[in-house]
């Protein structure tokens, strides 16, 4: 998997393109980014490529990634997306208004192991509330 494989999404695409350009796509854009990325990416390019980020060195960029590693992050759903965004100035999504867009779900394909996880989640959280 590669960065072309993150360009599949309009919303990776308009993350990358601005990570380019060293725009500050802020705290949320940064972690968006990192939680879908590392499914794509190796970890040394998925911290250069946040590292390009006009607020963020190599530095906060490995300890993001870190953290999303650690803590087995899942990608985002489009609402959790939508509300980081209304947090900060720089928008994660370009088109909001458009129900179809920024959904990674929908634009990317992940390795089966999040489905399973994400499956997993809700099975165990049917069951709790079941008790």
């Amino acid at each position: 998997m590669a960065v072309d494989d993150l360009r599949q999404s309009p919303m990776m695409t308009h993350l990358l393109d601005a990570l380019a350009e060293g725009k500050d796509i802020g705290h949320y854009g940064r972690l968006t980014f990192a939680m879908i990325g590392r499914h794509f990416v190796g970890r040394d390019e998925l911290i250069a490529l946040l590292a390009k980020d006009g607020d963020t060195d190599e530095a906060k960029a490995g300890a993001l990634v870190e953290q999303v590693e650690a803590r087995n992050y899942n990608p985002p759903r489009r609402e959790k997306i939508l509300a980081w965004q209304s947090e900060q100035d720089f928008p994660i999504c370009p088109t909001p208004d458009d129900p179809d867009a920024c959904n990674p779900y929908v634009e990317l394909d992940f390795p089966d192991t999040i489905y399973q996880d994400i499956e997993e989640y809700r099975t165990e959280e049917y069951q709790a509330r079941q008790e």
